[in-house]
């Protein structure tokens, strides 16, 4: 294998597929509770549960609580994601093959983090009614009752993904799009993108890559810390030059896993989708 490879653009490259994944490549790893640098092949989560507040004697002991603890442990894995760069189609080319296969690799590492966050919402069994309708003002109604009285903490950081055929049948609901409910700094028309919108206390967002079994997606609302996503390695480059192909072959790779922490975090709306 030749030495003579193009340091440069070795160099360039890595921060480049890292700087592409922050930006675009998973839409979910920030709406979850994460762990950086693992060390070993799996992570632990602690959980834990609910205090009781009680009354004392005077002078006597104040009550111990004895809250619950426990742990969920997350299983790391590894993925890859590589191609082949010919160095005489780059002079061939009227494109950036570099850029092409920078963003190519950020997003196939990127929707497999949302394909390991995916799984684990979909393990919850909180459902909101049925899913023999779409996406309705009454599911979704029926879901912040769940959740209100799971007394999921209603403090920001509640986020709720679904499918695009229900971010446009939110999109005919009064009180997700009109004015006279959400203000005018708040229309989901007014977003140049469409990618996410405040309302009822959460960040909504459409999703791509939600699992769809027999004509039913399963759209999830949920608190940050009711899923963990554990990364052993960030998304990482690897450039080697192959004299017999005349190509450098440019591997992508990253360990990690996600786990569902807690189930009463969770609650999934079955929406029907023709």
């Amino acid at each position: 294998m030749s030495t003579t490879i193009d340091t440069a653009f070795v160099r360039q490259y890595n921060p480049e597929v890292h700087d592409a994944y922050q930006r675009q490549g998973s839409k979910l790893r920030n709406t979850v509770r994460n762990q950086n640098n693992i060390v070993g092949a799996t992570a632990v989560f602690q959980k834990v549960g609910k205090g009781t507040a009680s009354t004392k004697a005077r002078h006597g002991k104040v009550p111990v609580m004895n809250v619950d603890h426990s742990n969920v442990e997350c299983t790391l894995y590894d993925y890859y994601a590589g191609d082949w760069n010919d160095k005489l189609d780059n002079l061939k080319t009227n494109i950036d093959e570099r850029a092409v296969l920078v963003n190519a690799g950020a997003y196939a590492l990127g929707r497999k983090t949302d394909d390991l966050i995916v799984t684990e919402l979909d393990k919850s069994t909180n459902y909101a009614l049925d899913g023999t309708t779409g996406l309705t003002k009454d599911k979704v109604l029926m879901a912040m009752e769940m959740m209100g009285d799971a007394d999921v903490p209603d403090d920001g950081e509640r986020y709720a993904v679904v499918g695009w055929r229900q971010w446009a049948q939110l999109l005919q609901i009064d009180e997700f799009k009109d004015a006279d409910y959400i203000g005018s700094d708040a229309l989901p028309w007014k977003s140049p993108t469409a990618q996410a919108k405040s309302w009822l206390g959460t960040m909504w967002m459409p999703h791509s890559g939600l699992t769809k079994s027999g004509g039913v997606r399963s759209c999830h609302w949920y608190h940050k810390t009711a899923i963990g996503h554990a990364s052993g390695s960030d998304v990482k480059a690897d450039i080697t030059w192959h004299g017999d192909h005349a190509s450098w072959f440019i591997n992508h790779m990253m360990s990690q896993g996600a786990v569902l922490i807690d189930g009463t975090g969770v609650v999934t709306l079955r929406c029907l989708e023709a």
